[in-house]
């Protein structure tokens, strides 16, 4: 996508995330990556559900502002430390979805295999220990997950999810929440049934055949 065509979608998805309750007020911020040396991502103190393209800032590959008008977010780091771990992303989603948030808060992670469509789509789910907002020291506690994850709790904050493109990652940001609210009723209802751990591995088998398929299918694009 060109600069203005990723501007574009920044704005579409910040629409989506607010209008779909899964930010409020000024929560929340989006990247892309533009190319190998920068990224286009949302301002600090703005709702990402009411910007323009004007509102969006260019870092590279360190953080640092190349052009904008407005502040970068403290939460930079987090984004250029899964572009540094995962060259196959290029594109993040910070968000604090109310029920997945609460599991985030109550120190539970998204992790029982309890929906085959979950496990396909997006897999486990972990907990990231709480750090501190806008420190380094909360890309630390991200760092052990980014590899093998495409969704991350972070521990009384929220979520982090991310994908080869700004669509994929929003929905998994979707899919974290859906995950979230059928698991609080699996809970309430009291009598959780997680799959059997064949069944587990024969899904973990189809979402790698899966993913090597899309890999294939960008490489030949």
């Amino acid at each position: 996508m060109s600069d203005h065509e990723s501007r574009l979608e920044i704005l579409r998805f910040g629409r989506m995330l607010h209008d779909r309750g899964l930010i409020a007020a000024t929560d929340g911020n989006i990247s892309v990556r533009l190319n190998e040396v920068s990224a286009l991502i949302t301002p600090t103190c703005m709702s990402k559900g009411m910007m323009c393209t004007e509102d969006l800032l260019v870092v590279d590959m360190h953080g640092r502002k190349v052009s904008g008008f407005r502040d970068v977010t403290s939460e930079i780091g987090m984004h250029m430390t899964i572009y540094r771990m995962r060259p196959d992303i290029n594109a993040i989603v910070h968000a604090h979805p109310p029920t997945a948030t609460g599991f985030a808060a109550c120190g539970l992670a998204l992790d029982q295999a309890l929906i085959s469509e979950v496990l396909l789509s997006l897999g486990e789910v972990p907990l990231a220990h709480y750090a501190t907002p806008g420190t380094s020291e909360l890309s630390a506690a991200l760092e052990p997950y980014i590899p093998g994850h495409d969704a991350v709790l972070m521990a009384n904050h929220g979520v982090v999810t991310y994908g080869c493109d700004l669509m994929q990652a929003y929905m998994n940001m979707e899919t974290v929440e859906h995950f979230a609210k059928i698991a609080l009723v699996v809970k309430q209802l009291g009598c959780e049934r997680p799959l059997a751990a064949e069944q587990v591995s024969k899904l973990h088998e189809m979402r790698q055949r899966m993913q090597s398929h899309r890999s294939e299918l960008r490489t030949r694009a």
